[in-house]
């Protein structure tokens, strides 16, 4: 059996199952934001059903419009919190202790190796990277799993994607991610579950597994997953309050494909718009003027990306022009960064520095771009209006990348700056 398959067969009294059988599996985790988490409500509330099958295991994350942007999201997040409040949901993340929910959770140890976690947000596939299964499902199953404890899944095959060689500089998980999806594209690993690993994965902290995890949505995957290791035990070890599991697949586990990639190979990677998929080495990109960098999202704003762009940015000035938005992704890495003297970097270069939030990602505010204007940023999807008129352009990079080009003002090579 696959790591997933091993991880559903412990979560449903399904004594056997096949790929593409549809079973009943019970939920870990069970996550919705102030965008999806309303939706879950009302169909809470149609249900009849006034009970909650775990209260420990629904996690609500006000990190897409907070602090409240307008009086639309202000009342999505006063049902939230009233909700939380009427049924005495534990994990309820909301004013200086919000975060941005995919780099939140591992934060505080709700995601564990071994989990079943399902999420209202289609980025829920980042919990991967520590040996879990998860994806992202519909408000309406997110409110059938806070009743019922449960889940309806369809099994999935399984794509092994493998990197060996050594990784060229600059080159972090951003990078091997982006890569992959250029490789198969968008709809490369429909419903499938992509496992990733070799020796360059393992060489990867958790911060870079989280990104690569984090982005299989992007090749229309169901869930992205790497074996958890020491690395995986070391971290969780610190902030698990619950017992876990770490599965490995079996030497004879059935694939529907294999791919091996060589690191040596692969340089820093962009994403032009506007698909994910559209990726060229830095060397391929050419002159590109930008307008804005941001370097924060699920997918980039860990310390580890922090510290990479401080190293590339401190002493340096963000071009005349430009505007460079750095967002760390929760208070604990916010408070590091300054600590470490990242936030002064950022702030002497010209950055503008904000609190954790989802909100350019998605154009939902704090750097929404106008018409005819070109981002650089460290998210995960450039799509037609992904952060503001639909005459804007989104390009997609790792946070070395990010950081020289908002000292250039074109998208850049770290090479040219330091």
């Amino acid at each position: 059996m696959t790591i997933a398959e091993k991880i559903l067969q412990a979560h449903t009294d399904t004594p056997e199952f096949k790929q593409g059988d549809i079973i009943r599996v019970n939920v870990d985790v069970a996550l919705a934001n102030d965008i999806t988490a309303p939706i879950a409500i009302h169909e809470f509330n149609k249900s009849a059903l006034d009970r909650i099958a775990d209260r420990s295991k629904v996690v609500f994350v006000l990190d897409h419009f907070t602090p409240n942007k307008d009086i639309a999201s202000a009342n999505q997040c006063k049902m939230v919190r009233d909700f939380a409040h009427e049924h005495d949901i534990v994990n309820l993340f909301d004013g200086g202790e919000v975060g941005v929910e995919h780099a939140l959770l591992p934060e505080k140890g709700l995601v564990l190796p071994g989990d079943f976690i399902i999420g209202a947000d289609s980025h829920t596939c980042t919990y991967g990277a520590m040996g879990a299964f998860a994806t992202g499902v519909g408000s309406t199953d997110l409110a059938a799993a806070i009743i019922t404890g449960q889940a309806w899944i369809k099994v999935p095959s399984t794509m092994k994607f493998t990197f060996v060689g050594e990784l060229q500089p600059w080159v972090g998980g951003k990078d091997l991610i982006l890569y992959l999806i250029g490789d198969i594209g968008v709809d490369g690993g429909l419903y499938h579950v992509l496992e990733i690993d070799g020796p360059a994965v393992s060489s990867l902290d958790l911060s870079n597994r989280l990104t690569m995890s984090n982005m299989a949505i992007e090749a229309g995957a169901k869930a992205g997953i790497i074996r958890a290791d020491d690395k995986t035990d070391a971290y969780v070890r610190l902030r698990a309050k619950r017992p876990y599991t770490l599965y490995e697949s079996d030497p004879d586990a059935q694939y529907v494909s294999f791919k091996e990639y060589d690191c040596a190979n692969i340089e820093p990677q962009v994403a032009f718009p506007h698909l994910p998929e559209n990726t060229r080495g830095i060397s391929e990109v050419g002159e590109v003027r930008i307008d804005q960098v941001v370097i924060g999202s699920c997918t980039n704003g860990r310390i580890e990306d922090l510290r990479i762009a401080a190293e590339i940015m401190k002493g340096n000035r963000v071009a005349r022009g430009m505007r460079c938005i750095v967002l760390p992704a929760t208070p604990e890495i916010f408070i590091a960064a300054e600590n470490e003297g990242l936030i002064k970097v950022f702030l002497e270069s010209g950055a503008i520095v904000g609190p954790p939030t989802c909100g350019p990602c998605l154009g939902g505010h704090m750097g929404i771009l106008a018409r005819g204007e070109k981002a650089l940023a460290t998210t995960n999807r450039n799509f037609v209006g992904r952060m503001g008129d639909t005459q804007s352009e989104v390009y997609l990079c790792g946070p070395a990348i990010a950081a020289a080009s908002a000292l250039t003002g074109r998208i850049s090579s770290p090479q040219e700056v330091m």
